[in-house]
């Protein structure tokens, strides 16, 4: 596991470890490292603003109860979050790292089909609803009522429109070209959220070699989860290299290689002449 002592990397380790994670905190401590990273000074505020406005909009929710029909709920959050407030997704929104920071998608409306579902379960995760993320494939969306009896799927990324099981065929049809299985609809938990968030940072950094340093840090708040690739050390590795640090990053694929040595020796050999040629760079 990689270690950090900073105040909000313990924090994060700490919330991931929780008996029940807290989704929000989560997002926003993401967010809040974001910003420090880049030189910011929100911090802990922008998170208590965000936590606010979540609990603003769930208060203008109608009071339906856990017992109330999930289309009932479906159609109450599409009606204030789709409809009222705008809460909606375009194709523009990949290409902004801002799209996966859970301030910035509550400032701007828009987002990642990933957060703006994180919107969606904590509103009506406040007001009261059965609710539960689902990682599709390429998409993710969101569950109202019993995974295993009633329940409806909403897309926020549309404005929370309602899908049906075909519906989210053709939405992984169209992300992955794979068919729909049933183990998809299962719920996704906190921490499993947290990671594919980081993930789509990660993929988003690694598109835009100049942002190593967005890079680097979402590989290492991944790195805090309680359950996470172990080749997400090789990358740290990798990254550190990229960056100029050669001894630490040498270190580091010299420590990978060991750990896939007896199951992979022929790509452990192949790290280890990475970490030579690293501290090659030293001299």
């Amino acid at each position: 596991m990689y270690d950090d002592t900073t105040d909000r990397r313990r924090r994060f380790a700490g919330a991931a470890r929780d008996d029940r994670p807290d989704l929000a905190l989560l997002c926003l401590l993401i967010a809040e490292e974001a910003e420090a990273v880049a030189g910011g000074e929100a911090g802990e505020k922008a998170g208590d603003a965000a936590q606010i406005e979540l609990d603003r909009l769930a208060g203008s929710l109608p009071a339906l109860g856990r017992r109330a029909a999930p289309a009932l709920w479906a159609d109450a959050l599409a009606t204030l979050l789709g409809e009222r407030h705008g809460f909606h997704g375009t194709p523009a929104d990949y290409r902004r790292l801002e799209s996966s920071l859970l301030p910035e998608v509550l400032r701007r409306r828009r987002g990642l089909p990933i957060l703006l579902s994180v919107v969606w379960m904590e509103v009506a995760r406040r007001a009261g609803a059965p609710v539960y993320g689902v990682a599709l494939p390429g998409h993710f969306v969101v569950g109202l009522g019993d995974p295993q009896g009633e329940h409806v799927l909403v897309d926020p990324f549309d404005g929370g429109r309602v899908l049906s099981e075909e519906d989210a065929g053709l939405l992984v049809a169209g992300a992955t070209g794979t068919p729909l299985t049933p183990s998809m609809f299962s719920p996704a938990a906190p921490q499993e959220i947290v990671l594919r968030v980081l993930n789509n940072i990660r993929a988003w950094a690694a598109a835009r070699p100049e942002r190593s340093d967005v890079q680097l840090w979402a590989v290492e708040l991944s790195l805090l989860l309680p359950s996470h690739p172990a080749r997400l050390r090789y990358e740290r590795a990798e990254l550190l290299v990229e960056r100029g640090d050669f001894a630490r990053g040498a270190r580091e694929l010299e420590e990978y290689a060991e750990v896939i040595a007896t199951v992979e020796p022929d790509a452990a050999e192949s790290v280890r002449h990475q970490a030579l040629a690293a501290r090659a760079m030293l001299n």
